[in-house]
């Protein structure tokens, strides 16, 4: 038996298929209240898309403990081998719009919200390990020139590499986001990686110093260019169908999960800046450590309210696990939650997907989206009610720092070149060819001003690599 249509207050609808009118050809009436309802939703459906990381699929899973590493962290999560975390994993492309096709040349966000019983715990990174930036200052610019003209409208690889040609220190990752895995097979065969220098620290107050590493069990998967250009007209979905179906049949995805490991008193005298999110640390001095495998098993019920509203911080991280001095790292724990406050409102981490397993004691009150009991006591802190109040054994351990607060120029005495170089140098012949061809290929009738100084930087990184280019150019170095 059909369940009977109601209203959103619950009231059954007597007529859903014809508006209520004056006379059979007259005007609609205002008190048709269930058309307006009706209207007035659609026309609210679509909350703001993100400015970034706007085209996105998730799953659900598991993330367990493979290695004991309690003398890094005291993060209850990580307390025993064998031990199991429910997870939430949101992919995407980064520069497309919501409706953009998904085999586009782009990085791709490789988010993860662990719902831990000491809160939730937010990694938020990429298919990279590196970025194009590393003052958080220059990250708005740096999507404004990948983003549409604010004149045309539309595309322009002339903005990009105009401002490319002024920013040397995007080099290594231009380096990878041109070769074979700019373009990944789908999500399941790229890794992953937390790409910023994140902290652990433990039960005796050290620090150690970290990165994240995800490494696809199913191998890595790219997309020739021929391919992503003819699936982003047959199947612009491609990767979020493929994710899904995948789960569907029981293929469940998995990562190996892995760390480097440098201890807090290293980092001042390391070779160069550690907390530089435009490189890597080399793996002959900090090897991968594994430490977890991570698996995805089931698909979200509903795409809007699951992965749509799937909001993710870095500033939400359990005792044991912190940030770092890393500038880019420092500026989103401000703005992922301020992002997230904007889109779906001051309360999203009420929603379902959002929400800690753990129990939630906080002094926050009513704002847009408040579906719950709106808190069962009062609202300030001190009282003498009894409210929740602070625990002062999962203090973080103090961060020495020195120098004068200024504007630091970050280009002054950094190497910009020499791992995009080694990148380049470890690709093969074969890879060598295509990287240099997508690349000459996007510059392919720009004016000279702009393609000489990025030509100059390609140099740098390796004689050869500037000197392809510029062959595919016909254009003298």
């Amino acid at each position: 038996m059909s369940k009977t249509l109601t209203t959103a207050g619950g009231h059954p609808v007597a007529e859903n298929q014809h508006s209520l009118t004056a006379g059979e050809r007259g005007p609609i009436l205002i008190q048709d209240t269930h058309l307006i309802e009706k209207l007035a939703h659609f026309n609210r459906e679509r909350i703001p898309e993100r400015v970034v990381h706007a085209r996105g699929a998730g799953a659900y899973g598991t993330f367990t403990v493979t290695s004991d590493i309690s003398k890094w962290t005291r993060a209850e999560l990580f307390s025993r081998v064998g031990k199991k975390t429910p997870i939430f994993l949101r992919f995407s492309t980064v520069a497309g719009e919501k409706g953009s096709a998904e085999t586009e040349r782009d990085p791709r966000g490789f988010a993860l919200k662990f719902y831990t019983e000491e809160g939730i715990w937010d990694l938020v990174g990429n298919n990279t390990p590196v970025f194009f930036e590393r003052d958080p200052s220059k990250f708005p610019d740096f999507i404004h020139s990948q983003k549409r003209d604010p004149v045309t409208g539309y595309k322009n690889p002339k903005r990009m590499w105009d401002y490319w040609a002024r920013s040397p220190e995007a080099m290594h990752q231009i380096t990878i986001l041109f070769s074979d895995r700019g373009i990944p097979d789908g999500y399941r065969f790229m890794n992953g990686y937390g790409s910023h220098t994140f902290s652990f620290w433990n039960r005796k107050g050290e620090r150690f110093w970290v990165k994240f590493h995800f490494k696809s069990k199913q191998g890595i998967k790219n997309l020739t260019v021929a391919r992503a250009t003819e699936l982003a007209g047959s199947d612009p979905d491609y990767a979020t169908r493929d994710l899904f179906q995948a789960i569907e049949r029981g293929d469940f995805p998995k990562w190996k999960v892995c760390i480097q490991v440098m201890p807090e008193a290293e980092a001042s005298q390391y070779q160069f800046n550690p907390f530089d999110l435009t490189k890597v640390w080399p793996h002959k001095d900090y090897p991968l450590q594994e430490i977890g495998e991570l698996e995805l098993n089931r698909n979200p019920k509903n795409y809007f309210a699951e992965v749509e509203q799937a909001a993710f911080s870095p500033a939400n991280m359990p005792p044991g696990i912190g940030a770092s001095p890393d500038k880019m790292l420092q500026a989103r724990l401000f703005a992922y939650p301020d992002a997230q406050r904007y889109r779906l409102g001051v309360n999203y981490q009420l929603l379902p997907v959002n929400r800690s397993l753990s129990p939630v004691n906080v002094y926050h009150r009513d704002g847009s989206m408040r579906f719950d009991e709106n808190g069962t006591h009062d609202n300030y802190e001190p009282n003498g009610f009894g409210g929740p109040v602070q625990d002062s054994s999962v203090c973080e351990p103090p961060l020495a720092l020195s120098g004068s607060a200024n504007r630091y120029d970050q280009h002054k005495g950094n190497d910009d070149y020499t791992q995009a170089g080694n990148l380049y140098r470890m690709l093969s012949p074969e890879e060598r060819d295509r990287l240099t061809t997508t690349i000459a290929g996007t510059m392919k009738g720009l004016e000279k001003g702009i393609v000489q100084p990025n030509l100059e930087h390609f140099v740098k990184c390796d004689p050869e690599y500037g000197a392809k280019i510029a062959e595919k150019l016909n254009m003298s170095l």
